[in-house]
């Protein structure tokens, strides 16, 4: 059997060993720490944003960011359907309502004339919504412009999630930069990681700060344990931001080797029906996960038979994400639909898109999705 060829494995620079010896020597293992502060600057600054906060995981930076804007039992918050679960769980953590949005064609994020739409059916129905949270799916920029001259119309704030599209820009500004809160993910499998962690920023410091205070268990500035609100252990540890800071020094590399995949998955595809996310004029993607759609002429359930004709072969691919509502979770909630996401499940397969693919492995998975 071959070795295993994954969805989209870390890529150390070989550098991360040394930062972490450096806080190990230092003795500061515990969360937070001089790497953790380097990181947050590091976040900050390639972004462009002021203010940044490192926590364990994306999800947690989604609930810290509901928790800052308010969102209590009983308000309801905008949410693509077409996106992984994590963007949409911290939504119920607060006891509130996802109201889930179908996807545009093109991009396949959230579809801006869609949410409008949605947005004055809840107002209509005294359900005014009290953020809105907006997803970059695959690294793809969602339609910004559209989206935040809607949220401005309405007065409601944006969540930007860039959990997988750090390195991604929309007119020239970085994804996660141009909502109200951004938040980000270092998972293992994303273009940088920390093996777990997330971080969430903002111009606003006042709000960074607020989440700051909550993702440490909300102890007050005492000299002795006071907690006057709940507060979560959200915080990322110093060892793993020291990861974090080694990775960023490969962040442009790896967005370069990222795309290049992509350009060879395209080339080799597009003439033999297979669909691709678009980029707009003024979108650049990171492409952390080349996904493509089956052609219109497949058969039913192509993409789950390429995708187990490529595991025979150890090599890992995955369906599309299942609309959040398809999913027996979440398929109480109002939903307003256009069939499109739908449709990406139904023909969508991520490939593998590891920054160490080589030019063999990608002949031998493109081979596999012409034969179907």
């Amino acid at each position: 059997m071959r070795n295993r060829i994954f969805l989209s494995p870390p890529h150390l620079s070989g550098e991360e060993i040394k930062e972490i010896e450096k806080a190990i020597q230092s003795n500061w293992i515990a969360p937070a720490g001089p790497a953790t502060a380097a990181f947050e600057r590091k976040i900050a600054q390639y972004n462009g944003v002021e203010h940044c906060v490192a926590v364990n995981s994306g999800t947690a930076a989604i609930h810290l960011a509901l928790v800052v804007l308010g969102v209590e039992k009983g308000d309801e918050v905008i949410c693509p359907t077409f996106t992984f679960a994590g963007s949409c769980y911290p939504i119920l953590y607060q006891s509130a309502t996802p109201v889930l949005v179908d996807s545009e064609k093109e991009g396949w994020g959230i579809d801006p004339k869609l949410m409008d739409e949605a947005i004055a059916d809840r107002i209509r129905l005294g359900k005014k919504p009290k953020a809105i949270i907006v997803v970059h799916l695959f690294g793809m920029p969602a339609r910004m412009n559209e989206i935040m001259a809607i949220a401005k119309k309405y007065s409601i704030p944006v969540i930007e999630d860039a959990a997988e599209a750090l390195g991604s820009t929309y007119a020239g500004k970085h994804a996660g930069s141009m909502g109200d809160i951004g938040i980000y993910s270092f998972n293992g499998n994303k273009i940088i990681t920390t093996s777990g962690g997330g971080a969430l920023v903002s111009s606003k410091k006042e709000w960074v700060e607020q989440a700051r205070y909550l993702s440490g268990q909300a102890k007050s500035p005492v000299p002795y344990y006071h907690h006057e609100t709940i507060g979560f252990n959200y915080q990322l540890s110093n060892i793993s931001s020291a990861m974090g800071v080694a990775q960023f020094s490969v962040l442009d590399e790896r967005i370069r080797e990222k795309r290049k995949v992509f350009d060879f998955y395209k080339s080799t595809l597009t003439n033999h029906g297979f669909g691709f996310q678009k980029e707009d004029e003024v979108s650049f993607s990171n492409r952390w996960i080349t996904s493509v759609l089956t052609p219109n002429y497949s058969t039913d359930n192509s993409n789950n038979k390429i995708r187990l004709e490529l595991e025979h072969e150890n090599i890992e691919a995955r369906l599309l994400w299942k609309p959040m509502h398809l999913q027996p979770v979440f398929n109480k909630f109002p939903f307003y639909d256009s069939g499109v996401a739908e449709d990406l499940f139904s023909r969508g397969l991520c490939l593998p898109s590891g920054t160490s693919l080589t030019e063999a492995d990608q002949k031998l998975i493109t081979s596999k999705l012409i034969k179907n």
